[in-house]
């Protein structure tokens, strides 16, 4: 079980999962137009895996700049999506 856990390997199922998820979602709003269209899902999506993508830098021991900026993109493209929707 240990073996799960270490790595990147949880992270990348997640991230994979994640855009599995994102690609079902688009793909019914494009079958039914039923739900967020997949501009809105996209900045929903972005600031997390962002995130995820930073772990994955820092525990595969990159830069701390590569970390850095994958925070620092996460934290405005969560300020993009607030403020998209704060203006409707």
């Amino acid at each position: 079980m240990q073996a799960e856990f270490s790595g990147t390997l949880l992270i990348d199922f997640v991230i994979g999962a994640t855009l599995v998820e994102w690609a079902v979602l688009a793909l019914l709003w494009r079958r039914k137009q039923q739900g967020l269209p997949p501009s809105s899902l996209s900045w929903m999506f972005l600031p997390g895996l962002c995130l995820m993508l930073s772990v994955r830098s820092a525990v595969l021991g990159l830069p701390w700049y590569s970390v850095m900026l994958l925070l620092l993109a996460s934290g405005l493209t969560h300020l993009i999506d607030l403020r998209r929707r704060w203006v409707r």
